[in-house]
């Protein structure tokens, strides 16, 4: 039975409860490459998924600020399993900004019963990101035949539901809401990523898979006026990324203070009491801390321009996210390699697996470039400059 979460309260509550369960097993999972099947269930009966369901439909409509926190508690315990419904939110998302009456009743109904979405959106050997030839045609009989292959296609493995972005004939892009076992479409469980090597982030095949007319999403029109796709969808990633900054921190306090030795110029008799220990502990929390404030505040920001969407507050809160990811993104990296330098030689141990936060931080940060958008941002505060509305801002 799928739990329906109330309120902001309760979701902040469900997930620091929910991440203290999948922070015991996360280094072992890892390090044996095995899914996180048990760990999604309980994600979606907890009823985290169905957050962001407008309460007009019996959902909770959390505020923007609580679902990046609920990301980030849960990838300070494991960045895989919060990774997975990354899409899963954007998804609901883009239902909830272009979908029909129909499609919303009928897909939030879904969320809440525990159901959870895909995705099928990169694609590679194409000239950039944002190159998609999955495509959207006419079928004889009505509605729509998808063909295409996907890849990083995190959360497809263990979806119900699939979205899939595909143009039509004349260009326009779209998503396509897909059954998970649709006939021709296939799952491949490849990604061998060095790190967050848990996402399944495989790739999808789609050989003319029959798609009606009703599960389909012009996703093209979300661009044409003020928008906060790109911002929302944004946000999660840099939670993730923050996530992992606080959990590397959090782990590497942890072993200074149990397992690591003190020098011994030091003259102190536990690591914890070194003073070039305490310093660097000090320098790597004001960081962290530096990063989940920044989160916080573009967490405020996406929901102040919800509550008032203008070409301005689109594009402040699209910044205020450019700017909590560009910081956060150098920081979990410098923390993955930094619990080293405080843990000292046995913090390298191959069975403790600590390794897993620099991994998992260096994989993830390549999600869209940090340097370009440092340059949105100074385009922004220097010329007044709005940022783009690709959706990936």
């Amino acid at each position: 039975m799928t739990h329906v979460i109330a309120d902001d309260a309760e979701a902040l509550a469900v997930a620091r409860e929910l991440a203290a369960e999948l922070a015991v097993d996360a280094a072992a999972r890892d390090a044996e490459r095995r899914l996180p099947g048990p760990e999604l269930d309980r994600l979606s009966a907890s009823g985290l998924l169905a957050i962001t369901v407008p309460d007009s439909h019996g959902g909770a409509d959390v505020s923007a600020r609580t679902v990046a926190e609920v990301f980030r508690l849960l990838a300070a315990a494991d960045p895989n399993v919060a990774q997975i419904p990354q899409s899963h939110f954007v998804y609901v998302n883009v239902l909830r900004q272009r979908g029909t009456p129909e499609q919303r009743k009928f897909f939030f109904g879904e969320v809440l019963d525990g159901r959870r979405f895909g995705n099928a959106q990169s694609e590679a050997g194409t000239k950039h990101v944002q190159d998609y030839r999955t495509s959207l045609a006419p079928a004889p009989g009505g509605g729509f035949l998808l063909n295409g292959t996907k890849h990083y296609s995190t959360g497809a493995l263990f979806a119900d539901w699939i979205p899939v972005l595909a143009r039509r004939e004349d260009q326009t892009l779209h998503v396509a809401y897909v059954p998970r076992d649709a006939p021709g479409l296939t799952v491949v469980d490849d990604w061998a990523g060095m790190g967050q090597r848990t996402t399944a982030s495989g790739t999808v095949l789609l050989e003319d898979v029959a798609v009606p007319e009703w599960r389909v999403v012009p996703h093209h029109l979300t661009f044409q006026g003020p928008q906060l796709h790109g911002a929302f969808a944004q946000l999660l990633h840099a939670a993730i990324d923050v996530g992992i900054a606080s959990g590397a921190l959090a782990e590497a306090l942890e072993f200074v203070r149990t397992k690591a030795r003190p020098w011994f110029e030091s003259g102190q008799e536990r690591a914890a009491d070194d003073p070039l220990v305490i310093q660097r502990a000090g320098e790597l929390a004001v960081k962290v801390r530096a990063a989940e404030a920044l989160l916080d505040a573009a967490g405020a920001a996406v929901d102040a321009a919800r509550a008032d969407l203008t070409e301005d507050s689109a594009a402040a809160a699209s910044i205020a996210v450019a700017t909590a990811k560009a910081f956060a993104d150098p920081v979990a990296v410098e923390l993955g390699g930094a619990i080293f330098e405080l843990g000292g030689t046995r913090s390298s141990l191959e069975g403790l697996n600590l390794n897993r936060h620099w991994r998992n931080a260096r994989t993830h940060t390549l999600h869209d470039p940090a340097r370009w958008k440092i340059q949105h941002i100074g385009r922004y505060v220097l010329n007044g400059q709005l940022p783009p509305r690709h959706g990936l801002l």
